[in-house]
C-alpha cells in the first residue's frame, strides 16, 4: 500500500527511535502537477494528525505543485486548505483551444480559492510551519513570451543539461520566497545561484503562481514585488524532485512523493542521471506502492496529459476517485505508526 524509503542516517534513527514527528525539521513537496493527487490523503493525515499541535519549527519547501501544497500547510486550517486545492484543481476545465493566458488566469482563480481572504497573512505570520516557494528566474530566450523563441531557449536548456546540469546556470537562477523568520539555507553540487526573498502580502501570490508557471503551458510572472526585474517561471525547472542539501537542518526531512526515483530538474526526466545519495542521507520518503497504483482507475496516477486525453467529465470523475482512494494510504500510515512491523523501511540508494 505504502512504501517507506530512508537515507542511511535517517534509517538508523528511525530503526533506533521509531517513526516520530519530532524527528523531522523539514518537509519537501515536489513538482508534478496532478500527480500530487496520489498524496492527498497522506497530506491531510500528516498535517491534520501527525504534525498537529506541533511546537517545533518545520520548514515547508516546495516547487510548483509542492509550493501550492506548502501554502496550504502553512495556513491555520491546513486540512481545509489542501481540500480546497484538491477540489478546485481537480474540477478545473479549459476551453478546447486553451491558451497560456487562459491557464494562467484560471491558476490565479484557483489560488484565490485556496488562500481565501486571510490565507496569505496566515502563511506569512506562521511561526511553526514556515513556507518556502522555489522559483526559477530566467535569462535569455527562455525569458520571452514569444513561443517560438521560448521553445528555442528550452531546446538549448535541454542540450546544455545533457552535457552538464551545471550549464543550466547560464539560463536560470533559483529564488526562494520564504517565511520572513526563516533561516533555511539551500545548496547544491551544481552551484545554482540561490537568492532568498521574504514573503509579503504584495509578493506571495505572484511568487506562488511563478513557482507553478510551466514554460510554454503558462505565462511567466514578470517583476515579482521585492525581487529584481525579470521573468520568473516554474521552480521545477531547477528543482523538479530535488537534489539539494539543507545546510542548517537539525532533524530529518519528510518527503511524500509519487515515485521512488526522484529527478533533480525538469530536464532530467528522460535521463538516467540520479540524484546524489549524500543529499538524501537524512530524507524519509513516503511512496504509494505499485500495488496501490495498479488498483487506481486506468492503473496509473493522474498527470497533465489527462487534460487532453480524457473528456472533462471523465477526467474529473477519475481524479476524484483517486482523491478518495488515497484515504487508504492515510489509514495504512496510521496503522504503521501503531504497528511498525507491517512495513520494512527500505534504504534509499
Amino acid at each position: 500500500m505504502l512504501d517507506i524509503y530512508a537515507g542511511t542516517n535517517a534509517k538508523k534513527i528511525l530503526e533506533r527511535d521509531g517513526f516520530k514527528s519530532s524527528h523531522f525539521s523539514a518537509f519537501l513537496g515536489a513538482s508534478g502537477g496532478p500527480k500530487w493527487f496520489t498524496l492527498f490523503g497522506l497530506d491531510k493525515y500528516l498535517f491534520g494528525e501527525f504534525f498537529k499541535d506541533r511546537q517545533q519549527n518545520l520548514d515547508l519547501i516546495g516547487s510548483s505543485a509542492g509550493a501550492f501544497r506548502a501554502a496550504c500547510f502553512a495556513q491555520q486550517d491546513p486540512v481545509a486548505a489542501i481540500s480546497r486545492l484538491a477540489k478546485y484543481y481537480s474540477e478545473t476545465v479549459y476551453s478546447n483551444n486553451v491558451t497560456p493566458a487562459e491557464i494562467s488566469t484560471k491558476a490565479r482563480v484557483l489560488l484565490q480559492q485556496v488562500l481565501g481572504e486571510s490565507g496569505a497573512r496566515e502563511i506569512i505570520d506562521n511561526q511553526i510551519f514556515k513556507a518556502h516557494f522555489i522559483v526559477a528566474k530566467t535569462k535569455g530566450l527562455v525569458a520571452t513570451e514569444k513561443k517560438p523563441l521560448q521553445l528555442a531557449g528550452l531546446l538549448q536548456s535541454y542540450a546544455l543539461n545533457r552535457v552538464n546540469r551545471r550549464l543550466l546556470r547560464k539560463q536560470y537562477e533559483r529564488y526562494v520566497y520564504q517565511n520572513p523568520r526563516s533561516s533555511l539555507e539551500i545548496s547544491d553540487a551544481y552551484k545554482f545561484n540561490t537568492h532568498y526573498v521574504d514573503l509579503t502580502e504584495e509578493n506571495l501570490q505572484e511568487a506562488l503562481l511563478a513557482s507553478g508557471s510551466i514554460p510554454l503551458v503558462m505565462q511567466g510572472i514578470r517583476n515579482i514585488p521585492g525581487s529584481p526585474t525579470g521573468m520568473y517561471r516554474d521552480g521545477g525547472i531547477i528543482d523538479y524532485h530535488f537534489d539539494i542539501k539543507l545546510n542548517n537542518q537539525k532533524g530529518l526531512t519528510l518527503y511524500p512523493h509519487f515515485n521512488a526515483n526522484p529527478k533533480a530538474g525538469w530536464f532530467d526526466k528522460g535521463l538516467k542521471r540520479n540524484v546524489s545519495p549524500d543529499n538524501y542521507c537524512d530524507i524519509v520518503m513516503l511512496v504509494p506502492s505499485q500495488r496501490f497504483i495498479s488498483q487506481l482507475p486506468m492503473s496509473k496516477i493522474p498527470d497533465r496529459e489527462d487534460f487532453t486525453k480524457l473528456s472533462a467529465p471523465d477526467r474529473i470523475a477519475y481524479w476524484q476517485t483517486v482523491l478518495r482512494e488515497t484515504e487508504r494510504l492515510a489509514e495504512f500510515f496510521n496503522l504503521f505508526l501503531i504497528q511498525p512491523d507491517i512495513v520494512k523501511i527500505k534504504t534509499l540508494d
